[in-house]
């Protein structure tokens, strides 16, 4: 059996409101046709504050900085936070970094080897020894294809401490006035910076909550390579989407619903990627759509405090759930998406461990 336990989020220091975004759209594109309009379609991600690791005013953010420079920031600042979180997760599971048999970790918003699995193994004091799962370009997707992994890892090896790092510096990425297009003004107001880490096992040792994992799903949506891509240019990573991006998620509901078997959902955990699909996910699910109380609210609750954290958003939402848990063997999923249009799922039962 695969048991999770509670996920530690780091963050950075540097809370960017809303409002100062827009102001700095504005100042860097004041003759921009119908910029008015892009950023109230911005506004509608219902993002308030997110979290960036260098101030807003930074060369690698709203600053002119070339790639190299970017790419370095993103790598250096994404591994300060996931060192953080990983220390963090492992206190929550308490293990010790020599009881940890894999590492699976996800990065996007940056090129580096080798990467986060290597440096982590070194900065946490993980045996040389460890299975490693390195995982990059899957994007917001990252998280809850780290737990599949994760889970099939114990599956294959009864017993085992999986440790799953995912971190994205997304403000180096998005944050870029060079691009101008409509998709980088909606962009630029639903991201932010962060990391995520959970202990996956087989024999949990700490009490209180625990999500045991059952069964997982991965799927790629058909012939939508287009809809979510990432671009690299001399001015650094971009995301681009396209109009029928908005209805993936409802074009790969039928599979979701299919995999469940008519499986209760008295939980679920929703990878908070903007308003849309929260709204499909509740309806599609069946689920009460109620942003404020309703089933998917630490989602709605992510994105309005966080923005979209890439990867580790789930993982954020995860937390809450833990903080706010449902009754003992409440059964629900948690899924995430990405680019490609691909999914990733578990479903599982939320225990209450004695200890």
């Amino acid at each position: 059996m695969t048991h999770l336990a509670r996920p530690a989020i780091a963050l950075p220091e540097h809370v960017v409101g809303t409002d100062e975004l827009c102001d700095d759209i504005r100042r860097a594109h004041p003759d921009l046709p119908r910029l008015e309009s892009y950023l109230r379609i911005a506004r509608a991600t219902t993002v308030r504050t997110r979290r960036f690791t260098r101030p807003l005013s930074a060369p690698t953010v709203s600053g002119t900085a070339p790639i190299e420079e970017r790419n370095r920031a993103a790598y250096e600042d994404a591994l300060r936070l996931a060192i953080t979180s990983g220390r963090q997760a492992l206190a929550h599971a308490g293990l010790e970094p020599e009881d940890i048999d894999c590492v699976v970790t996800s990065h996007t918003t940056s090129w580096t080897v080798p990467s986060l699995d290597i440096h982590l193994l070194h900065e946490l004091g993980l045996r040389p020894g460890i299975r490693r799962v390195p995982l990059g370009t899957l994007g917001c997707a990252g998280g809850a294809q780290a737990l599949v992994h994760a889970h099939r890892d114990i599956t294959a090896h009864p017993g085992a401490n999986v440790l799953v790092v995912v971190a994205e510096c997304l403000s180096t990425a998005t944050y870029n006035h060079a691009d101008a297009s409509r998709e980088s003004m909606i962009y630029k107001t639903l991201f932010g910076d962060g990391s995520g880490a959970v202990v996956a096992t087989g024999t949990p040792r700490w009490s209180g909550p625990s999500v045991r994992l059952d069964d997982a799903l991965e799927y790629v949506l058909p012939d939508s390579i287009d809809r979510y891509r990432g671009r690299l240019s001399a001015a650094g990573l971009a995301f681009d989407s396209t109009t029928s991006a908005t209805r993936a998620l409802n074009d790969c509901l039928p599979e979701i619903v299919k995999w469940l078997d008519a499986r209760p959902l008295d939980f679920a955990v929703v990878h908070p990627g903007g308003p849309r699909i929260l709204t499909d996910a509740a309806q599609g699910l069946g689920l009460d759509p109620d942003p404020a109380t309703g089933d998917l609210r630490h989602s709605w609750a992510s994105l309005a405090e966080y923005g979209n954290l890439g990867g580790s958003a789930v993982l954020d939402v995860l937390a809450r759930t833990f903080d706010a848990p449902p009754a003992h063997d409440a059964e629900g999923i948690l899924i995430g998406f990405g680019p490609g249009f691909t999914l990733a799922a578990v479903h599982g039962r939320l225990l209450h461990l004695a200890g």
